[in-house]
């Protein structure tokens, strides 16, 4: 493995900048884009050839646990929603932040018809 930075001479081959993705083909000799803090690596075709089965094992290894941690998570996710709509629903603090007193709260209806007074 190389490391070449950006704006330097390389010859021919294929360079990656790991921090972005970015994959740069060279047919010949050419000049790598970017400027002196772009960072490309150059790996051999044989470290490629030979990496491909060795990255494949670990993903047929790390199958069982990546879909074992997504079921829980799922399962937990559901779980926990309900047992807070449930606590939500029994709990309830008289507050509703939809609606504002800023006048005072509304008093009943006062009786117009007032019954006249004996001795009138």
């Amino acid at each position: 493995m190389f490391k070449y930075k950006g704006g330097h001479k390389v010859a021919k081959g294929t360079y990656w900048n790991i921090a972005n993705g970015t994959r740069i083909d060279i047919a010949d000799e050419g000049v790598l884009p970017g400027n002196s803090t772009a960072t490309y690596t150059r790996f051999p075709p044989s470290v490629v050839l030979l990496a491909g089965p060795v990255i494949g094992l670990f993903y047929v290894i790390a199958m069982p646990f990546i879909a074992v941690g997504t079921i829980v998570a799922l399962a937990g996710g559901k779980v926990l929603s309900g047992l807070f709509n449930l606590v939500g629903t029994l709990v309830s603090f008289g507050w509703r932040p939809s609606e504002a007193h800023l006048a005072g709260k509304k008093k009943g209806k006062k009786k117009e018809d007032k019954q006249p007074e004996q001795g009138e």
